[in-house]
């Protein structure tokens, strides 16, 4: 490898909006994220299914299909 033309690897500090802090190494010094595995709802569980302009009614209606 050529020298001095790589970027300086070093210990670094990720935080994430909702508090939590991880070490780890990197060429860049303290980054900031807005969601970790900590607060992202596919991890936690915590997924929540939006019907968006009643997209499912309309499926449903389509097809015939009583939800009752």
């Amino acid at each position: 490898m050529k020298e001095a033309i790589h970027p300086n690897y070093t210990q670094t500090v990720i935080t994430c909006a909702c508090g939590a802090t991880y070490e780890t190494g990197s060429t860049k010094k303290d980054v900031h994220v807005e969601i970790c595995s900590s607060c992202h709802p596919f991890y936690t569980g915590k997924q929540k299914l939006i019907d968006t302009g009643g997209r499912v009614d309309k499926f449903n209606k389509r097809f015939g299909i009583n939800n009752k």
